[in-house]
Parts: C-alpha cells; structure tokens; sequence
C-alpha cells in the first residue's frame, strides 16, 4: 500500500473504487505530467447518499462532507490513471459545483470539504488553486460535483 493510501487509512477512510461514469467519457486522463479528473460525484457504493439543492433539501455541512467524498472518488480516478497516488507531486486545481437554493452563498465553505481532505492526505502537496460555482442543477440531482487537477513525477 502507498503512504497515500496509508494516509487514507488513518483518516479512517478507504479508496473507493472508480465511479464508472455516467456518459461518453473518462474518469481521469493523463496529458504530459498532469492527471485531469472528470467531475465526480459523491457516490460511495454506486449510490448518491442525498440529492437536492444545497440550502434548501441538504445543509451546507452535509454538502461539506458530500464534498470530502468527491474528492475521495477523484483520487481513485487519479490511481486509475497512475497506479500509485505516491506519484503525486501536487493539487493543483480544483473546481468545484454546489447544486444551490437561489439564496444560498456558501459555495467556498462547501467546497473546504474537499480542499481540506485533500490537505489531510497529501500535506503541502495538496495545497492549491480553487473555484467554487453555484449552479441551478448537477447530474442525478447531486448536491456538489468536484474535479482536480495533479501534477504528477515522472
């Protein structure tokens, strides 16, 4: 096992395995030293475990933690592509949609969920670059989707 996965291990988490995807595309690619992730949703266990619009049907805190698990689902994604997440040199981005009620504004606090589980496994490795969007609905009526971006050693 990697010190990755260690890492995750000692969170008290597991490596999922790679959503398969919902339609004419790739979980993640690899293009040159970088890894671009699709947008994942939170599934665990080919299920998503809420749906509807952060602000309205699911609080900010559980979208936090729906996030957390996007985030989970995009390095399973990055492992389909490398083999080993101890080859990752850096987060470099990530981007980040919350499904929002009209009046809801805490896009950035939802999207922490993720930054801050890529923070605990990866250290300073997975410190990076962030946007966080609203937007009117995702796919299956998700309340948050999440892509990253990695740099990865040759």
């Amino acid at each position: 096992m990697s010190t990755v996965e260690d890492k995750i291990a000692e969170l008290g988490l597991a490596l999922p395995q790679v959503v398969p995807p919902l339609a004419a595309y790739q979980p993640a690619v690899r293009s040159g030293a970088y890894v671009h992730t699709s947008g994942q949703l939170p599934m665990v266990d080919g299920a998503l475990p809420a749906t509807g619009k952060v602000g309205a049907e699911v609080s900010a805190e559980q979208a936090k933690e729906l996030a957390a698990t996007c985030a989970l689902n995009a390095l399973a994604a990055v492992k389909s592509v490398v083999g080993d997440l101890d080859k990752i040199q850096r987060v470099v981005k990530v981007v980040g949609f919350v499904a929002s009620a009209p009046d809801f504004t805490g896009q950035p606090g939802v999207l922490n969920g993720a930054s801050e589980l890529l923070g605990e496994i990866l250290g300073d490795k997975g410190v990076h670059a962030r946007s966080a969007v609203g937007v009117a609905v995702l796919p299956l009526d998700s309340p948050v989707e999440v892509e990253i971006q990695v740099e990865i050693a040759e």
